[in-house]
């Protein structure tokens, strides 16, 4: 893995937390994994095809979920993730796709993801590839950004 690709996957989540939600990010310490990436409560999988292939997923708790999903909506409380919430993590999950794409897109890679899955419940994927992992600490919540790309070094 290319640590430019993992630097843009994660400027790009910052870039949404921050931008969009308004929240100040914390990047804590980055691991690396091989076999099970744990979903937490809640997980937004993007797949990753073109010069830099791969999977990013996001994963979060319920509470975060909803915190997330409050900001989004103007701030407003939310008590439950109902089929409205469920499809604001699903666009929250395409945010990040899409300034993922732009951020490669300054490294000189051209990708396209693919639409964006969540997944309800915790659970564990289960994968042959290297993940790195880079946990962001905000006032609403951690998000876990789970990164496993491959492709042309830039």
């Amino acid at each position: 893995m290319n640590v430019k690709h993992i630097n843009a996957v994660c400027r790009a989540a910052k870039s949404i937390m921050s931008n969009h939600l308004g929240v100040d990010i914390t990047a804590k310490k980055p691991s690396s994994s091989q076999g099970v990436v744990p979903s937490n409560d809640v997980a937004v999988v993007l797949g990753v095809n073109g010069e830099v292939t791969g999977q990013i997923i996001c994963t979060l708790t319920t509470e975060t979920a909803k915190k997330i999903v409050g900001a989004m909506m103007g701030g407003m409380t939310v008590d439950s993730l109902d089929d409205m919430g469920w499809s604001a993590i699903q666009e929250f999950g395409n945010w990040i796709a899409g300034s993922t794409a732009t951020e490669l897109s300054k490294e000189e890679c051209i990708i396209d993801v693919t639409p964006p899955v969540v997944n309800d419940g915790a659970s564990n994927f289960r994968s042959t590839k290297k993940f790195i992992t880079v946990p962001l600490e905000s006032a609403i919540g951690e998000v876990s950004i789970h990164i496993s790309l491959d492709g042309k070094a830039s």
